[in-house]
This record gives C-alpha cells, structure tokens and sequence, in this order.
C-alpha cells in the first residue's frame, strides 16, 4: 500500500523526467542501435557512400587552397542564385561535395559522415542520395523563387544575395536527420535538428538559415509521405481501365502457346505418350531466348 501511495505522489518532473528517457532509449535504438546491427551485419561496406561524401568533401576543400583552385571548385560545383537554372541544376550535386566557406570543414565532415552513415545503412543508397539531393535542391530552387520576389514581398530577398555562393553539404545532412527522425519517429531528434535550424535563422538571418529551414520542411513532407507509394500505385492502377490493368502475354506465354499449337497440329506418333509431347513441348520453350 505504501509503494503505491508512494507512486501516486510522484512529482510531475519525476514522470516527465521518465517520459523523456524512455523516449530517448527508444529513439536510441530506432535510429542508432538498429542501424548498427545491420552494419555488423552487413560489414564496411555498407558505409561506402558515407566515404565518398567525406573523400569528395576533403578533395574539393584540398584543391580550394589557392586561387587557381578555387576558380576551379567554384565554376564547377559554385551554385549561386543569379545563374542560369539549367546551370544551376548541373552544379547541385556537385555542391553537396564542396564546403562552405565560412564554415570548419573537419566539423563538417563527422556530420557529414554520421548523417550519411546512419541513412545508408537504415534507408539504402538509392534512398539516401535521393533525400540528400531533394534537401539541397529545395533550398536552391526556393532561393531563386525569393529572388524573384524582391525585398518589397513577405519572404522575398535583395538582387546582390543572388551573388552569394551557396555550397556546403549542411543541408543535406539536415534533411536527411529530420527525414530518419520522421519514419523512426523520433521527436527529440527532430527537434534537436529542425529546432536549432529555427534558432539559426532566428539568430543569424542569412541564406544559409532560409535553406536549412526549407530543407527541414522537404524532409518533413517526405518523411511523412513514406511508405505511402504502394498506396497511391494501387490507386492509380484502380482508376484505369481494365484494358491499361490486365497484362499482356509475355515471351514464355507466347511461345508455350506457339509450341504447343505446332504439336497439336503434326501427326501423333505411334507409342509416344501425351505427357512426353507435353514435356518436348515446355523443353522448346525453355530454349526460347
């Protein structure tokens, strides 16, 4: 009686303290226990794309030393808001590979590699290379959209940010936090991710801030529509026709058909049974290319 007496008069920072570990325990192993078992399972290389993106950072800031260098990162992976959106869209994905400059690039580079470690090895490469480039590419598209708005629009930017280089995988390693946060549901994540990118751009109103905080709402929508695909598919495929639904014969079909028609039509032998025909006949369309 007295133990439970004594639950009973347990505090509301006491719960909200228990509320919070077990939340972060399981957090914990949704989004790093997990991700580490299968990278046991699967080995080294399961981190190949995590060291790619580090090796093509660390190449890109190695030739960026001088001037020549920098000229040459800058014209094929510089993006900045007043270029051409063709060439715009040419120099993205390059982009996630060239530092910022006015950030710490060894920094850098351990979230780069935790964000893409962790991705790859929960999501797949496919996945995560997708995530990474929507990320950026929503803040640099979304750049152009507040050029085009001027600074006399809610949202909109002055003509000379458009000369502002905008490099640097941050973004990307933002979406890809806020996405892993989403499908593992794991609110402390997301809001030590997407939190602190309100607190940037609070603090520090720049370009970068604005992107950061477009990438977390592109990872959001994402997140929040995975695992959806099937559904919409099967949808879609209700609202054809039948015509469009019912598949076609394939080449086995076909041929199966086609051999089993030639057996019919030529004299039976003498003595040779119908299940030996049967089998000469799916033999021949086993030796269809």
């Amino acid at each position: 009686m007295d133990k439970k007496a004594g639950v009973r008069r347990r505090s509301p920072l006491y719960r909200g303290v228990a509320f919070l570990g077990r939340t972060l325990w399981g957090e914990l192993q949704g989004i790093v226990v997990d991700p580490v078992r299968e990278l046991w399972r699967r080995g080294p290389s399961a981190l190949s794309l995590a060291f790619v993106a580090c090796a093509g950072v660390i190449f890109f800031h190695a030739i960026a030393q001088n001037d020549t260098g920098e000229k040459i990162v800058r014209e094929v992976g510089g993006v900045q808001g007043d270029l051409p959106l063709w060439q715009a869209l040419l120099r993205t994905p390059i982009s996630l590979y060239v530092p910022a400059l006015d950030l710490p690039v060894w920094a850098g580079i351990t979230q780069l590699f935790l964000a893409f470690a962790l991705a790859e090895v929960a999501l797949g490469r496919a996945r995560t290379l997708f995530i990474a480039y929507a990320s950026t590419l929503s803040g640099t598209l979304t750049v152009r959209v507040m050029l085009a708005l001027g600074p006399d629009h809610w949202g909109g930017l002055p003509p000379e940010i458009g000369q502002v280089l905008d490099t640097g995988p941050s973004a990307a390693v933002v979406g890809l936090f806020t996405y892993m946060s989403v499908i593992r549901r794991a609110p402390i994540v997301f809001t030590l991710t997407g939190g602190s990118m309100v607190v940037e751009s609070i603090a520090k109103p720049n370009l970068a801030g604005r992107e950061h905080l477009i990438a977390v709402a592109a990872a959001l929508v994402m997140g929040l529509l995975h695992g959806r695909g099937e559904r919409l598919r099967a949808r879609v495929r209700a609202a054809l026709p039948e015509w469009v639904r019912r598949p076609g014969p394939g080449r086995t079909e076909v041929a199966l058909a086609e051999v089993g028609a030639a057996q019919e039509a030529e004299p039976k032998q003498a003595g040779v049974p119908a299940v030996r025909v049967r089998g000469e006949a799916a033999q021949e369309c086993g030796r269809v290319p």
